[in-house]
């Protein structure tokens, strides 16, 4: 396993020199930021980002990630073209040696919450999902954001967007993410790069919106659609933790003992109601989740590849970009670390 950490380019507060100093951390899981949807990254915008992260002595160990258009999701006319810029891109990433591309195929927005500063008991602030808040508000007034949302949409384009989606049914979606596969997994896997789908966070259909990506059923039948080593999923225990009906180790041992986990975003979630949660710490106690389950079936897989904190809580006064703060994150990473070492150890007969 090797133990990652999210950056955001020169405009995070979190800083790598920072990251640096967290024990355990040797790769960064970042992206381009300032090129848009459906462009081709050009190469020395790629190497330039690579060096700065190898210059504080660790190495681009994900791209997180390559947006796929809405046209692609939509299956408009234009999709070819957009396919072709990103299978570009994929292999430009290639050439600079990133092994692993991180993407997901949520409709218009990336993960949703309803709200970014939950106030703990402890003091600390949180994200949260109330399934009832979510459902009082409406994104075609423009007025919603979240730090992982596209925000270049002006409040016409969104609700052109919003309206071109309603004719698209879950299966018009899979088909469109099928065809989607067909013509980037093979420029993947020539050009050594593994794709890891994330899936729906949540796992649930939100603003009337089709999601395809949120359990063992859909995730088979995405991998089972191209049978290839670079077509494969981040698995996401807080994503697929929210809903209870997911096996977390039944997904980890199915599609890791067949070699199709490229990532993996290990967060802990309470489940505090029907489609609700709140982020807790990363400890198996504060939270839904058995962690350490979820890393002894990782390791009983043979994992080895990246794995990252999640979203973390705001602790200690901290302000900066909603979950994803410094401290918590790194207390992750290192109970994480801790976990990863113990379990190693235990399986090993002490050594």
């Amino acid at each position: 396993m090797e133990m990652t950490f999210r950056w955001f380019g020169h405009n995070d507060p979190v800083k790598l020199a920072q990251i640096r100093q967290i024990p355990g951390v040797s790769g960064i899981v970042s992206a381009v930021y300032d090129v848009p949807v459906g462009e081709v990254w050009p190469r020395e915008t790629i190497a330039a980002l690579k060096a700065q992260i190898e210059s504080h002595g660790m190495k681009l160990a994900v791209v997180e990630s390559v947006p796929v258009h809405e046209d692609i999701k939509l299956g408009r006319p234009n999709r070819d073209q957009l396919i072709e810029n990103y299978s570009q891109t994929i292999r430009r990433l290639g050439e600079a040696g990133v092994p692993v591309v991180c993407y997901n195929f949520m409709p218009v927005f990336d993960w949703t919450r309803s709200d970014l500063a939950f106030m703990l008991p402890d003091g600390s602030t949180t994200l949260t999902f109330e399934d009832e808040k979510i459902e009082r508000m409406d994104p075609a007034t423009g007025d919603l954001s979240l730090p992982g949302w596209d925000s270049s949409y002006t409040k016409k384009e969104m609700q052109q967007l919003l309206e071109a989606y309603r004719g698209v049914s879950e299966e018009d979606l899979w088909m469109n993410l099928a065809y989607f596969l067909e013509r980037v997994i093979p420029v993947a896997e020539e050009a050594g790069v593994k794709m890891a789908i994330h899936p729906d966070d949540p796992p649930w259909p939100i603003f009337g919106l089709p999601r395809i990506v949120g359990n063992m059923r859909q995730l088979r039948r995405l991998v089972d659609h191209i049978d290839s080593p670079a077509n494969g999923i981040a698995f996401c225990s807080g994503s697929l933790g929210a809903d209870p009906d997911n096996d977390l180790t039944e997904i980890i041992h199915y599609f890791g003992e067949r070699g199709r986990i490229h990532f993996a975003h290990t967060r802990n979630i309470l489940r505090t109601g029907v489609r609700s949660f709140q982020e807790s710490s990363h400890r198996s106690v504060d939270g839904s989740i058995d962690m350490v389950r979820v890393l002894e079936a990782l390791w009983d897989t043979d994992f080895a590849g990246p794995l990252r904190p999640d979203h973390g809580r705001m602790i200690w006064g901290e302000q900066g970009r909603p979950g994803y703060g410094l401290y918590d994150r790194a207390l992750g990473a290192t109970y994480l670390n801790g976990i990863w070492e113990t379990i190693e150890k235990m399986k090993r007969g002490g050594k």
